[in-house]
């Protein structure tokens, strides 16, 4: 009992001192949320309000971004703020909205103010439909296909294409001049190319400068690229004392007469250029000079210790330098030829351009559908019973129908006719149906069938328009036309087709004719105006006649 009296004043206290803290935080700051409407239309701004009470003293972070999801913030307007005595007042508005109907819950915001976090209550908004009243909203037809003629030729991309051509240009002549100036130095004796740089040397301003580190650096060049040309090809990279090893190993090999003072006047050159060059030291003019002639007399002591080619390799380098030319005739056909391709491309590109893809195409490489419809020879055929006459390109071939078990209580016949596949550019199909019944066919039951057809098969903004037809005779019926595009097999949208479908009905009998075609070929229009414009139907004078009530 005595542990109880204990226990509990401590337990007591902590939990009073606790709401104390709890009520000195209310009074010190408030933050609460309000909405100016709890449902709104879709598209429609919804003001969200903080209101902030604090001491005037404190920092307050509002929240930022997009954290009122699922709603989003289309605009955050400023901060209104109002002071009374040591208190402030800050009220933030937020323009929230959502493009889908249904009811959506406004999470919990998040305050801080100095060092705490506050946070808001969550809010119900509910997102409704706008309905619209047809009977007040006038709708319109789709409206038929205008021609606006051909378009302006635009010839940005040429500018860029040839912009393009003529940097390539520029890169091919930089190379190949580059490589013909190597080759001209080459057709050049090493010899006398050594020589004529040295004289070069003399009568430059260098030659003033004598036991300078540019002195000393073209000095040392002249040697090592005649070397390099003559004796060994790794001469120019090599260092000082990596050139002497070398030339000592030539002449050990017995490949050169090198004489062991000319190797050592080299090497002695060599080091007394790498310390004015590398260490800085200064030479004297005079010996500067002197070892200008021992470089001289070198190259003319390495030309004496070079071996006469023999036979074989005069006549190896003759085999070389033929494979070399025969190298350079092929080069130079291929560049012709490609050269030659470019400029047939670029005047087809610039033509079609001018001209316009499809006169283009229709000039140079011609039309099968033009062909078709202004050269090809055309068919006039009659299908099924009670006929349908049609005028077609080709003469529409018979397909074997199964009729499904249990349709023969409603189905006498069934005949189908058709000329291409559905996904050709062009395919017509004659489908003549004959019941057993003496009942009409329900013509929008089967158009409803026959689009949600084209629905399942994949067809994308399907486009539909309706309405009654009349043959030469005057015998009546529905037409069904319109549009859609196909899906690819990765789901992406394919190439429009336009469709053609007529129902002829009367008791007992269906007709019908389906067109599909390429939506983007100007000419299958003409095409398929021929065909339809060709359609009559036989009389079967046993049946009441076709174009009655239906």
């Amino acid at each position: 009992m005595s542990k109880r009296k204990t226990y509990k004043p401590f337990y007591t206290g902590r939990i009073i001192a606790l709401l104390l803290c709890i009520v000195a935080g209310y009074a010190q700051a408030q933050v609460r949320a309000e909405l100016d409407s709890t449902k709104i239309k879709i598209g429609e701004e919804l003001r969200y309000r903080l209101v902030v009470e604090s001491d005037s003293t404190d920092l307050v972070q509002m929240p930022e971004g997009q954290t009122f999801l699922p709603l989003e913030v289309i605009e955050s307007y400023p901060i209104d703020t109002s002071y009374n005595q040591q208190r402030q007042t800050l009220i933030k508005e937020y323009g929230l909205t959502q493009f889908d109907s249904g009811q959506y819950l406004i999470p919990r915001q998040r305050v801080v103010i100095g060092e705490k976090a506050f946070f808001t209550d969550s809010l119900l908004v509910e997102i409704d439909d706008v309905v619209v009243d047809t009977t007040k909203q006038k709708m319109f037809d789709i409206r038929e296909k205008m021609d606006v003629g051909n378009r302006p030729a635009s010839f940005g991309w040429l500018w860029i294409l040839l912009a393009v051509a003529a940097i390539g240009f520029g890169i091919y002549w930089f190379l190949k001049r580059k490589k013909e100036l190597e080759e001209a130095e080459e057709l050049i004796p090493a010899y006398d190319e050594a020589i004529a740089a040295l004289k070069a040397l003399d009568d430059s301003p260098l030659s003033s400068q004598k036991g300078s580190k540019d002195y000393y650096s073209a000095l040392t060049e002249i040697v090592k690229r005649y070397l390099d040309r003559e004796v060994d090809a790794t001469a120019l990279e090599s260092t000082s004392a990596e050139l002497i090893t070398r030339l000592q190993m030539h002449k050990d090999a017995g490949s050169f007469a090198f004489s062991d003072n000319m190797i050592r006047a080299l090497d002695s050159i060599l080091r007394r250029a790498d310390l004015v060059k590398f260490a800085k030291q200064e030479i004297a003019q005079e010996i500067a000079a002197a070892d200008r002639q021992e470089i001289e007399q070198v190259v003319n002591l390495t030309k004496e210790a070079i071996p006469e080619p023999t036979e074989e390799d005069l006549l190896e380098d003759l085999e070389y330098q033929e494979e070399l030319r025969r190298k350079e005739v092929r080069k130079r056909w291929i560049l012709g030829s490609l050269g030659g391709v470019t400029v047939i491309l670029l005047a087809i590109v610039i033509t079609a351009n001018v001209m316009g893809y499809q006169k283009f195409k229709e000039t140079f490489i011609g039309d099968a559908t033009k062909e078709m419809l202004e050269e090809g020879q055309w068919y006039t055929s009659e299908y099924g019973n009670p006929l349908v006459i049609l005028t077609t390109p080709e003469i529409l071939h018979r397909v074997d129908v199964e009729l499904p078990e249990g349709s023969d209580a409603q189905v006498k016949d069934i005949e189908i006719f058709q000329l291409g596949e559905e996904s050709d550019d062009l395919s017509v199909t004659v489908n003549v149906t004959e019941y057993n019944l003496s009942q009409q066919s329900d013509v929008k039951k089967l158009i409803d069938e026959t689009l949600q057809i084209f629905e399942e098969n994949g067809a994308q903004n399907l486009l539909i328009k309706d309405e009654s037809f009349n043959t030469g005779k005057g015998l009546s019926g529905t037409r069904v036309f319109g549009s859609f595009n196909e899906t690819k097999s990765n789901g992406d949208k394919g190439r429009k087709i336009k469709y053609e479908h007529y129902f002829f009905s009367q008791p007992g009998l269906l007709s019908q004719v389906r067109i599909l075609y390429d939506g983007e070929d100007p000419y299958m229009e003409k095409v398929v105006k021929r065909i339809t414009e060709s359609i009559e139907l036989e009389v079967n004078q046993s049946l009441p006649q076709i174009g009655g009530a239906q």
